[in-house]
C-alpha cells in the first residue's frame, strides 16, 4: 500500500508541475538557453527585482512556478522567507531586507504576506508597485482578523487551527497550524489532494500575533497596487478581498481559484506581476 501511495503522490506532483510549466508557455527554460547569443536582446533599463513574500501556513517554495516564469523573462527574483512572528516584527524584517536591494522593486505578497508588504514598503521610494495575490491589504489600525469580516464575508479557518507553544512567546501567544484534515479543502481545493496533503504536512505556522496586531500606515496609499481576487478562496473571503482591492484603488482581476493561485493558476499571477512591473 505504501508503494502505491508513493507512486500516486509522485504522479500527482508530476502532473501539477507539467501542467503549470506548460501554462507558463515553457517558461521553465530561459530564452538564452534556446536562442543564439547574437539574438539575445539587451536593454539599458534593467528590470525591477521582484520580491515574493509568502504568508502563513506556507513557505517560499509556493512561489517556485511563478519565480521560474519571471526569471525566464529576465526578472531578478527573490522569494523572501517570512518569519511569521507578527506584523510589526515581520514588516521590519522585510523593510531592512529591502534596503539591501539596489534599484526598483516590485513587491508581491500572498495572504498574510500582503499585510507584511503593506507595512514594509511604506516610505521606500524604490518600491514601485505592490501586488496582492489573495492577500491582506490592511488599512492603518486594522488587523488581519478584522479584515476577514470586510464585505460581509466569513472564514472557517479559525475553527480549524492546531495550536502549539513556541519558545519566547509573549503570554497568550502561540503558533497556529491549519488542521491537516481540513487543510486541502480550505487552503488548496483546486490542487490534487495528495499535493495539498503534502503542503499540509510541510506548512509553517504563524504566530497568533499575526492575526491581532494592528497595521501601520499602508504603503498602498502612495504606491500603485494590483490585486488578484481568488473567487473560491476559503481562507480570506472573496468579499473581503474585493473590499481591500477597491479601498486600495488597485488594478484588480478575479479568477476562479482557491487560496493558492500562484500554484494552481501561475499564468494569471505571472501576467499580473508583469503588468505591475511595467
Amino acid at each position: 500500500m505504501t508503494s502505491i501511495r508513493r507512486k500516486i503522490s509522485a504522479a500527482a506532483l508530476a502532473i501539477v508541475t507539467t501542467f503549470s510549466i506548460a501554462a507558463l508557455g515553457g517558461a521553465a527554460l530561459p530564452a538564452a538557453a534556446t536562442a543564439p547569443a547574437a539574438h539575445v536582446q539587451t536593454t539599458t533599463s534593467p528590470k525591477p527585482t521582484v520580491v515574493l513574500v509568502h504568508g502563513a501556513f506556507a513557505d517560499s517554495s509556493g512561489w517556485s512556478l511563478v519565480a521560474t516564469g519571471l526569471q525566464a523573462k529576465g526578472y531578478p527574483v527573490i522569494a523572501f522567507s517570512n518569519p511569521l512572528r507578527g506584523v510589526a516584527y515581520d514588516s521590519e524584517y522585510l523593510r531592512q531586507f529591502l534596503s539591501t536591494i539596489p534599484g526598483p522593486i516590485v513587491l508581491v505578497g500572498h495572504s498574510y504576506g500582503g499585510a507584511v508588504i503593506t507595512n514594509a514598503a511604506t516610505g521606500n521610494p524604490d518600491v514601485k508597485s505592490l501586488v496582492y495575490i489573495a492577500a491582506y491589504a490592511l488599512d492603518e489600525g486594522e488587523t488581519v482578523q478584522a479584515a476577514n469580516a470586510l464585505g460581509g464575508g466569513h472564514t472557517e479557518v479559525i475553527d480549524h487551527l492546531v495550536v502549539r507553544p513556541f519558545p519566547g512567546a509573549t503570554p497568550g501567544d502561540a503558533d497556529a497550524y491549519i488542521d491537516p484534515a481540513f487543510f486541502p479543502q480550505l487552503f488548496a481545493g483546486d490542487l490534487p489532494k495528495v499535493v495539498a496533503q503534502n503542503m499540509a504536512g510541510s506548512q509553517r505556522p504563524g504566530a497568533f500575533a499575526s492575526l491581532v496586531t494592528p497595521s501601520g500606515v499602508p504603503a498602498w496609499k502612495t504606491i500603485p497596487s494590483w490585486y488578484l481576487v481568488a473567487k473560491q478562496d476559503k481562507i480570506i473571503p472573496p468579499e473581503a478581498e474585493r473590499a481591500m482591492a477597491a479601498r486600495a484603488g488597485a488594478t484588480t482581476v478575479e479568477i476562479n481559484s482557491s487560496h493558492v493561485p500562484m500554484i494552481s493558476h501561475p499564468l494569471a499571477v505571472l501576467a499580473l506581476i508583469r503588468d505591475a512591473a511595467k
